[in-house]
């Protein structure tokens, strides 16, 4: 049997955009209503969470998890600048207590992804009154986060600071590329970040701050390893480093990446006759393990496991994929590494930034009458979190 230290948590994580709805003031809500959009779909209701949260919290809690990620929409409260709005502040803190009523411990994230549509058009990240009117943000809404420990400031900015990239080349040709982010909206996070950092630190003293970075484990081919150091460097090492001074720093992985380097590029090398996900990623559960070690040895933080999962329509997937993976995080917290818990992602089938096509959730969500459908894996990882161990 593997047991998991005492007070582990075991949760799954949400975020608002995608499982909420009708987030109108964002700036993806815009990008998704855009003529020529690489957006497939847009998020419309996406789940009704707005209006059915309770009933997301009650499933976590019935099938025995101890914890719940989500995340506070920016564009809600502050959907016009500097106009923030006391009703929607008042939302997700009632969110936070019931969580906490319901035996939840809510890790809460106060950016992920999606920014207010004003800032969007003031160039986003890349402005640079962006860190002081998040900080601000952070500091209005911090009445909200008074009891709660675990709070990720920005979500995947290593991915947010990739979106304007993305949206210049188009989704296919950002695929069979490895671009790096926008070195603008790279600085500009890593400012936000420290920026609410020293806001809410003497607001909140007792709160534990960190950020959650999207952490690949790159398998280069002969002759591609410094390519690929190099572009581990800037698109992920640049976002640990601005780490130092945190309380933890959280790992979100889901697969392994095989590259190559072809005329001084480094491209992708997709491995062949594997079995692969919705999302085409490679079948890798691996990539947790590899990627909690790396991140421990590079940072020396304590770690938080925010998103860790797979796209499959097949659950009984899903649990083998996680029971794989969670073998593999109990060995490196066998050999010493500080983990404090781990979310699965998601709790839900969401929207997964232009479709809802890949299928994440531990729960199906119908989605015309959002009826909730926990799946078989949602009362496996529940029976691990109370049992806090692996058969």
């Amino acid at each position: 049997m593997t047991h998991f230290p005492d007070n582990f948590l075991w949760g799954a994580s949400t975020s608002a955009h995608q499982i909420e709805g009708n987030n109108i003031a964002s700036d993806w809500w815009h990008l998704e209503q855009a003529p020529g959009s690489f957006v497939s779909e847009p998020s419309g209701d996406a789940c009704d969470s707005y209006h059915r949260w309770r009933e997301d919290l009650a499933l976590a809690r019935d099938a025995g998890l101890t914890a719940y990620r989500f995340s506070i929409e920016w564009a809600r409260i502050e959907p016009t600048p500097g106009r923030f709005s006391s009703a929607e502040l008042a939302y997700y803190q009632e969110i936070v207590s019931t969580a906490i009523a319901y035996g939840l411990t809510p890790l809460v994230t106060l950016h992920h992804s999606t920014n207010p549509a004003w800032l969007a058009t003031k160039g986003g990240w890349a402005n640079p009154d962006a860190s002081t009117l998040f900080a601000r943000y952070c500091a209005y809404i911090a009445p909200a986060l008074e009891n709660v420990r675990y709070i990720c400031l920005i979500n995947e900015p290593n991915m947010v600071a990739l979106f304007p990239v993305m949206s210049q080349a188009g989704a296919a040709d950002f695929a069979q590329k490895l671009p790096a982010p926008d070195p603008a909206h790279t600085a500009g996070l890593i400012a936000g970040h420290h920026a609410a950092r020293e806001a809410l630190r003497p607001l909140l003293p007792y709160a534990q701050l960190g950020w959650s970075i999207a952490s690949q484990t790159y398998h280069p081919e002969a002759g591609a390893e410094e390519l690929a150091a190099e572009y581990q460097r800037i698109s992920e090492d640049v976002f640990y480093d601005a780490a130092a001074g945190d309380d933890w720093v959280g790992v979100q992985a889901y697969t392994c990446r095989r590259v190559k380097a072809v005329a001084g590029e480094l491209l992708p090398a997709p491995k062949q006759n594997v079995k692969r996900t919705l999302t085409g990623w490679e079948y890798y559960p691996p990539a947790l393990e590899e990627c909690v070690r790396r991140v421990a040895e590079y940072t020396g933080l304590p770690i938080v496991v925010t998103e860790n999962g797979i796209a499959t329509p097949d659950d009984a997937d899903r649990v083998a994929y996680t029971t794989d993976a969670l073998k593999g995080l109990h060995q490196a917290i066998a050999d010493g590494i500080d983990v404090r818990g781990y979310f699965h992602w998601s709790l839900l089938d969401n929207y997964e930034w232009g479709t809802y096509a890949p299928t994440f959730g531990l729960v199906a969500v119908d989605r015309r009458t959002f009826v909730r459908t926990p799946k078989p894996s949602l009362a496996w990882l529940g029976g691990v979190a109370q049992a806090n161990q692996l058969n």
